[in-house]
């Protein structure tokens, strides 16, 4: 992991979930990560067809030129390849293990780019995990990002954030992204939080629940 942003999220993830596996929804305060909430998806588990998208930044909406309102999973991927991605998101949460993905993005004129996605456990009650918090970030900053939608994203390889490497990861090699936002203090409601600082599309009615 070594984009600032992936690595604040995740950072966030792990203190406030202490000594379980996965925190609660509600242990989530928008106020903590604001200033990288355009970064930033929650995934549902749904009774068919893969998880879906329930939150979803602007800047990943922006980075496929679309709204991802209740978009499965599996749409942002390649044809070729839409069930390993899923099947390691049904796996974050069935296991409650955080898991890195490294992918590249392509346009439809060719171009291409890396990205590291990071996928983090959350409970909805203390007996059910069926949410997910996620992070996507380019690897290398691009001014040219968003100028053209992204088609699709590869799957490069994965890796599993257990044991040790569950631990807080260093920032020092982290790549700094620009911050737009002063990060203010308070805590709240996720979904009503994100609808004061309105940079997440919120879905179904603006609550996550």
């Amino acid at each position: 992991m070594r984009q600032k942003t992936s690595i604040d999220i995740f950072n966030y993830w792990n203190r406030i979930r202490g000594q379980y596996d996965a925190p609660l929804r509600a242990q989530i305060d928008p106020a903590s990560v604001r200033h990288i909430l355009p970064h930033l998806f929650i995934l549902e588990e749904t009774s068919s067809a893969g998880p879906r998208f329930r939150l979803a930044g602007t800047a990943i909406c922006s980075l496929f030129g679309r709204e991802l309102r209740e978009e499965h999973f599996s749409s942002i991927w390649s044809g070729s390849q839409p069930a390993d991605p899923v099947k390691f998101a049904d796996r974050v949460m069935a296991h409650a293990v955080p898991t890195l993905i490294n992918a590249t993005g392509y346009t439809a004129s060719g171009r291409h780019l890396g990205f590291e996605l990071v996928m983090m456990p959350v409970r909805s009650s203390s007996e059910t995990c069926d949410r997910l918090l996620g992070c996507l970030m380019p690897v290398v900053n691009s001014t040219g990002l968003g100028a053209e939608p992204v088609e699709f994203l590869a799957l490069d390889n994965s890796c599993l954030l257990s044991g040790p490497s569950a631990m807080s990861v260093e920032p020092s090699q982290a790549q700094e992204m620009p911050k737009s936002l002063v990060v203010s203090k308070g805590g709240g409601d996720f979904g009503g939080a994100l609808r004061r600082f309105v940079h997440l599309k919120i879905f179904d009615g603006g609550r996550v629940s």
